[in-house]
């Protein structure tokens, strides 16, 4: 079996790490650099920021804070939010990223993906999507989970995996912030249906939510923000409990 990743998630909102339920009502979780510095020191596999108003504000993530967040870290970090074009993805990987993420982007152009992937590698290519389920069906959402759309899910993933995207990261916008548990259902369709790993986001609240989205869900990682960010969960306190469980990470 593969290491499975634990990943902390830090969504960035004017400089500042933030957590809300259900994509609203968000609250301040600290400074990014600090707990990135923090994550990186305490067991993260790797890390996740997300400028979560980047694209609906149309405006670029900050390099600054990712060379910041560069010069303090020892594991690999994903950086996404407002990503559209060769040359966001190529500030940002020159000042340290190892990987971004492209969500909105990728539904208004999806040659996007074929041409990312054409020029740095799919490794460095996460198509981040949000979805939601409504009436029975996994629907993609964009700009932060603000605009529905008729995409499929499942369809919408594998078409991403064909165009070159190296990871799925799947949200669930029903999970998100409620702490009841990963959407392990869809995301053991989803991992049944692509060859490249997906990462679970969305309703992590004690360490049985993870056991179940590795052990149910069949994800690759876990991405997890408010549990770590609060300290309701201590990543070495995982991944030992996770080991017991069977599961394979690295400690």
């Amino acid at each position: 079996m593969l290491t499975k990743r634990i990943i902390p998630c830090l969504d960035i909102k004017d400089g500042r790490t933030v957590k809300g339920v259900n994509f609203i009502d968000l609250r301040d979780a600290g400074d990014p650099v600090e707990l990135a510095e923090l994550y990186a020191k305490s067991g993260a596999d790797e890390l996740v920021f997300l400028d979560i108003t980047a694209t609906e504000q149309k405006r670029k993530t900050l390099a600054e804070m990712v060379r910041k967040v560069a010069e303090k870290v020892n594991i690999p970090f994903t950086v996404g939010g407002g990503i559209s074009s060769v040359e966001d993805v190529d500030i940002l990987l020159k000042n340290g990223a190892d990987k971004v993420s492209v969500n909105s982007s990728a539904v208004k152009r999806p040659e996007l993906i074929n041409e990312l992937s054409a020029k740095f590698g799919s490794q460095c290519i996460t198509v981040a999507i949000d979805a939601k389920q409504v009436n029975g069906e996994w629907l993609v959402h964009l700009v932060g989970g603000k605009v529905p759309t008729d995409l499929n899910l499942f369809q919408w993933a594998k078409e991403m995996e064909e165009r070159g995207a190296g990871e799925i990261l799947f949200t669930s916008m029903n999970n998100d912030g409620t702490k009841t548990g990963f959407a392990n259902e869809a995301l053991a369709v989803l991992s049944s249906a692509l060859k490249i790993p997906i990462i679970a986001s969305g309703g992590a609240g004690n360490m049985q939510h993870f056991t179940d989205v590795f052990l149910k869900g069949k994800a690759d990682a876990a991405l997890a923000a408010s549990v770590f960010h609060f300290k309701e969960i201590e990543i070495k306190d995982l991944k030992e409990e996770l080991r017991r469980n069977g599961i394979e990470v690295r400690l």
